[in-house]
């Protein structure tokens, strides 16, 4: 039985989710964001569009992605049956490339040029050069300098692919500057850029429009859980940063009661250290990057520097619908180390023959503390949002440095 609406979970024609979202912009961007809005809206009620779209993921990303049963993880943690999302087995590498194919498909339908971004740990830089690349567009891509050091192969990645990266030094020099160098480039040239936002973050119609095009992970898993097991999984587990790979997965399950859904922040060093980037957990209300939302800021109301050992997930912020759900107790928020993402890193990887990114592996360190709890006849889905080829340089220096 149902007691969710989901009509409950969605946003306003304003694109509110509740008392969060919007479009809260400075003069020189309202038209910019305008366009992007209506041309979106457009779009997606055009059955053409939505038509190549959906044989793109077919052809070129090689969706669906399969549900992985994960039979040594279970037996070895006993309790539930674990069941993995292989967004790690798309084309670049991670879920990234679903939202990053529809937003080069609307840019070309708009008669834009080039693409910009942010990008952190660079999956979504990656996914984006790739499809400006199938599309025939430039692209520029934002970066840390620290995730450019961090994610070197990622950055070689893009150039090959033609991008252009661009390194930023500004404040922390990692993904919050990122976005704010993009966004100010692209003020300067919207006529001819199109800012394919990497997240479920930003201005609206961005957080929509992102989860829109990840919904797909959630519909799939959907249909091949029912099919493997007959039922749907009692537990949904994945990693937030921004959000898009777990609202991708939720999406599919927002009005199913009996489905518990678990977001996972990165704790970092502690919650008490100060050096995570626990948004939903202790994040307040605040404007950040165009969206009211829960960020993690100083008493003068600066985003708070950030930490995690995933550069994906090192953002002050949350897409606002994430907010709205915790707000409306539909989803639970929960936090993990980054010594149990590296953990969980290394056991996925020596129990499964699988390399996880280390975004994902903070999913998979939840996992691993819930399965046990549970009975062996419950179902867990986790979802593996990338994979880790980007990460084991580093991972191998962080081993090195623990002895």
């Amino acid at each position: 039985m149902t007691n969710f609406n989901e009509q409950q979970f969605l946003a306003d024609d304003e694109g509110n989710f509740g008392a969060y979202g919007g479009a809260h912009l400075p003069p020189f961007l309202v038209e910019p964001i305008a366009e992007v809005r209506r041309a979106y809206d457009e779009a997606r009620l055009d059955p053409e569009f939505m038509a190549e779209y959906e044989r793109l993921l077919r052809t070129y990303v090689g969706r669906p992605s399969l549900l992985y049963h994960a039979e040594n993880l279970s037996r070895q943690l006993g309790g539930a049956k674990i069941y993995l999302k292989r967004e790690d087995l798309n084309h670049t590498g991670a879920h990234k490339i679903n939202h990053c194919l529809g937003e080069a498909l609307l840019a070309k339908r708009m008669g834009k040029k080039k693409l910009i971004a942010e990008t952190g740990a660079g999956q979504h830089g990656v996914a984006l050069a790739t499809a400006a690349a199938l599309m025939g567009l430039d692209c520029e891509i934002h970066m840390g300098r620290i995730d450019v050091e961090k994610q070197h192969p990622n950055v070689l990645r893009m150039q090959l692919l033609g991008a252009t990266v661009v390194p930023v030094d500004e404040g922390g020099a990692s993904l919050k500057e990122a976005v704010d160098s993009a966004f100010a480039k692209y003020a300067e040239h919207y006529d001819e850029y199109f800012f394919g936002i990497g997240s479920v973050v930003g201005p609206h119609p961005y957080p929509s429009m992102v989860r829109d095009f990840q919904s797909v992970v959630g519909r799939e898993a959907r249909e091949q859980i029912l099919e493997a097991e007959g039922r749907l999984p009692d537990v949904l587990v994945a990693c937030v940063g921004g959000g898009s790979n777990a609202l991708g997965l939720f999406s599919a399950f927002l009005g199913d009661e009996s489905v518990r859904i678990v977001g996972v922040e990165p704790a970092g060093k502690g919650l008490a250290s100060g050096r995570h980037a626990a948004t939903m957990t202790l994040g307040t209300d605040g404007v950040l990057h165009g969206m009211r939302t829960r960020v993690l800021q100083d008493e003068a109301g600066n985003p708070a520097p950030v930490h995690s050992i995933a550069s994906g997930l090192d953002y002050p912020g949350v897409g606002p619908q994430h907010v709205h759900l915790a707000d409306q107790g539909r989803v639970e928020y929960v936090s993990v180390t980054d010594d149990q993402t590296l953990d969980a890193f290394q056991r996925l990887c020596r129990t499964e023959g699988i390399i996880p990114a280390l975004e994902s592996s903070h999913a998979v360190a939840q996992a691993i503390e819930m399965a046990p709890t549970m009975s062996p006849d419950s179902i867990l889905v986790c979802n593996l949002s990338g994979r880790g080829d980007k990460d084991i340089d580093y991972v191998a220096e962080v081993l090195a440095a623990r002895g």
